[in-house]
């Protein structure tokens, strides 16, 4: 959320409003819903949603990325994003132990915020 704040107010200063990637904001409020109650143990959200996750990463993933983003140089992540989101709802479904449970889940946050990283970069060149 503070990178994101922060990318948002260096785009006002700069005079200069990148396009938002519908698709990536929309997985992002499942993912922000889910992984932070996860690390308080809460992981009823994510048990709940399991199926929206994997629903939004394959949405993204099939998307088209609006001017200013290279779905060329997330194209690998966004794969991974997607077998890691399929992954995850599975072993919700067959009641795989909580610990596992947040394990799978902060692996896939890093890789929304692999992803997220590299669409970062794309403003700077």
């Amino acid at each position: 959320m503070l990178i994101a704040a922060v990318f948002t107010i260096s785009n006002q200063v700069y005079g200069q409003e990148k396009a938002k990637w519908k698709e990536l904001e929309e997985f992002h409020a499942v993912m922000s819903a889910t992984f932070h109650p996860s690390q308080e143990g809460k992981l009823e959200p994510i048990k709940s949603r399991s199926g929206e996750m994997v629903e939004r990463a394959v949405t993204w993933q099939k998307s088209n990325a609006p001017e200013g983003f290279s779905k060329k140089k997330v194209k690998s992540d966004l794969k991974k994003l997607v077998k890691q989101s399929k992954e995850l709802n599975q072993l919700i479904k067959n009641n795989t132990a909580d610990n596992v449970i947040k394990e799978k889940l902060a692996s896939l946050h890093d890789v929304f915020h692999t992803i997220t990283e590299k669409c970062e970069m794309e403003e700077h060149h």
